[in-house]
């Protein structure tokens, strides 16, 4: 007897439905758009070693005595020793790994010690072992960098990349001392008091100024950039109709444009704070810190925690992951503005309509930059109020800040102007 053919399955399950074994139906990497193409073949992230090797046991020394009794000069960029008062300024980080040359040449993403992805299971609590005396020290490195043995005095500072993400790759040091930054701040309040809220004006005391290094990405990157869209040139222009109904009309010429530009960025700024990122204009003034850009990044020197004593500091929290979608909105930006002197002459106008950006390649710096902060919290505005910052930068001296006022003082003055606007037009009107 004839045995029937065996029907195999094909729901799912099935051997049907099983992928194909890796390397089995091999893609073709040129049948790929570019912007897959150029991602599958990109290199792996490759790492930038930049921890501190010569301070990793925690005791930043002067070079010529040995003592750790190490100070940041204010004013300056240079460290003093406090027992034999030799000075010296650390290495520049860009002169010591490169860091400032292959723009160019950039492929793929490039990450330094600093910058690598944070580590959430691993302790902020860091112990060292003090080389004066013996006696164990715990540094949080949630708020702190440096903390002062409690037997010998000796100051042990957090100089190695550990995995928890809170040591950067660089530092740049404080130029603006604190009664160069209270007397800004001070200035900037003074110019404003007229319509600032009487409980800011009563408890305003700028001598509470607190100096903070914030943490940031800085980047470098190679891209491209492709837009395209709509651009216009006037040819006549007219009016009809008489009186209020009078209206203007163009006639113009509207072209269809594109443009490809391909550039590189050079130390490229990017908070790396979650909650500085926050630019939730209706509960805080986040959007005041970016004001006070830009920083003079290529002079920021090689991580020595020497330079954040007596100041405060905050952690990182973003990875690189979370701010590449950031940076390509900013490199778009910059794409845009790129090409604006090729359209100059469609007098109209330009619309564009679509735009694409490919990143070749990137380098990531993570770096600590100086700001003198003065905050107030209103009461009564959102659920906890709202948080207003002075900053000055502390490298150029810029400042600029949100200072909360009373509406009815804005409202007065507003009508008042317009009153005396109107009474003097109506005065020239009847002259």
């Amino acid at each position: 007897m004839t045995q029937p053919t065996p029907v195999m399955p094909t729901g799912p399950g099935s051997p049907q439905d099983v992928p194909p074994a890796p390397g089995q139906f091999p893609l073709d990497p040129a049948t790929l758009p570019a912007s897959i193409r150029d991602e599958l073949q990109a290199p792996d992230p490759t790492a930038i070693d930049t921890s501190a090797t010569e301070l990793r046991d925690g005791v930043n020394r002067c070079p010529k005595c040995g003592s750790t009794e190490v100070r940041h000069r204010a004013g300056s960029d240079k460290l003093i020793c406090l027992f034999c008062r030799h000075e010296w300024v650390g290495a520049r980080v860009e002169d010591e790994f490169g860091l400032g040359e292959g723009i160019d040449d950039l492929r793929g993403t490039v990450i330094a010690s600093g910058a690598k992805t944070i580590q959430a299971d691993v302790s902020s609590l860091r112990t060292f072992k003090c080389d004066g005396c013996g006696a164990e020290v715990v540094v949080n490195t949630e708020n702190a960098m440096t903390a002062r043995c409690h037997w010998c005095r000796h100051v042990l500072g957090v100089n190695e990349q550990i995995d928890n993400g809170a040591v950067p790759d660089a530092v740049l040091p404080f130029h603006i001392k604190k009664d160069d930054a209270v007397a800004r701040i001070r200035q900037f309040v003074g110019k404003r008091q007229m319509f600032a809220l009487k409980a800011f004006k009563e408890q305003f005391s700028p001598e509470n100024v607190l100096g903070v290094y914030l943490p940031y990405m800085v980047v470098d990157a190679k891209a491209s950039a492709q837009v395209a869209g709509l651009g216009e040139v006037e040819t006549r222009r007219y009016t009809r109709g008489e009186g209020k109904d009078q209206k203007t009309f163009y006639d113009a010429d509207v072209y269809q444009l594109q443009r490809h530009v391909d550039f590189t960025v050079d130390d490229l700024t990017m908070e790396s704070s979650a909650q500085r990122g926050n630019l939730d204009t209706k509960t805080n003034t986040n959007n005041i810190i970016n004001t006070i850009l830009p920083f003079d990044t290529k002079n920021a020197v090689k991580w020595n925690a020497s330079y954040l004593a007596g100041y405060t500091s905050e952690k990182r929290d973003r990875d690189v992951e979370h701010l590449n979608p950031q940076l390509e909105d900013q490199l778009l930006s910059i794409a845009r503005a790129q090409v604006q002197s090729s359209v100059r002459q469609y007098g109209r106008g330009v619309r564009w309509e679509q735009e694409r950006i490919d990143v070749h390649g990137t380098r990531w710096v993570a770096m600590y930059l100086p700001v003198w902060l003065y905050s107030y919290q209103e009461p009564g505005r959102g659920r906890d109020g709202m948080l207003h910052y002075i900053a000055v930068n502390g490298r150029t001296g810029e400042t600029m800040g949100s200072v909360p006022v009373q509406q009815w003082k804005l409202i007065t003055a507003a009508l008042t102007v317009g009153t005396l606007v109107e009474g003097v037009a109506l005065w020239f009107v009847g002259r």
